[in-house]
């Protein structure tokens, strides 16, 4: 699954993000990065504990959680809370695939990384390169968003940053544990649930809603871990 979300972020949470960043203390990325992926990351994050991060993590959940393309989506049953990143003077970050596990800081928590999602907190216009190269069954995409945009990804791909060349480069980024594991369903699921409510916009009341709804539900009833 490939899927951008515009506007996760409105324009007073974008700028909330960006002023607490600007104040951040700002760490070696490689301290999160396991033994292969230490060799080719170079950036910056801002530590898991951190107050700040903590702070934005929240207002990213509390975003996440009223978006329903993105629920349609995941189905999430378990997310790793948001991290930040900058990235500015050429930094970048090669090829990797990420951690199938990843632990929850604090807590005795795991949660298995079935979709990764990026979050873009900078304006393309202040940044050259910097974008999210992701490689799936389909090819090679380039990702660059408007602030504010998510684009949600299997965390099985393989994916990278390009070097940014001039300006920085803000985001935040998360791992989500669905309640469907295989891909394969989770997309059928979605295709269905979209059919679903533009059947309901369409045609309000019609009697095919319920069936669908039945079918819809039944797989995921079949399907769904919880």
């Amino acid at each position: 699954m490939l899927l951008q979300i515009p506007r996760l972020l409105d324009s007073g949470q974008l700028a909330e993000c960006r002023d607490a960043l600007t104040r951040a203390n700002w760490i070696d990325g490689r301290a999160t990065a396991g033994y292969l992926s230490e060799s080719v990351k170079e950036n910056q994050q801002i530590a898991e504990n951190d107050p700040v991060a903590r702070a934005l993590g929240k207002l990213i959940l509390d975003a996440r959680d009223s978006n329903q393309l993105f629920i349609s989506a995941a189905l999430p049953l378990k997310i790793v809370p948001p991290l930040f990143n900058r990235y500015a003077g050429g930094q970048h970050y090669g090829g990797h695939v990420d951690g199938a596990v990843r632990p929850v800081l604090g807590t005795p928590h795991r949660v298995r990384t079935d979709l990764s999602a990026t979050i873009f907190l900078s304006p393309p216009e202040e940044y050259d390169g910097g974008e999210l190269v992701i490689e799936d069954t389909s090819g090679s995409h380039r990702i660059k968003l408007s602030a504010g945009d998510m684009v949600l990804y299997s965390g099985t791909s393989v994916h990278r940053v390009e070097p940014v060349t001039r300006g920085t480069r803000l985001a935040s980024f998360f791992w989500i544990q669905s309640m469907v594991r295989e891909e394969a369903m989770r997309e059928i699921l979605f295709a269905i649930d979209n059919a679903l409510q533009r059947l309901g916009r369409d045609v309000p009341g019609h009697q095919s809603l319920v069936e669908i709804a039945g079918a819809y539900h039944n797989l995921l009833r079949l399907w769904a871990d919880t």
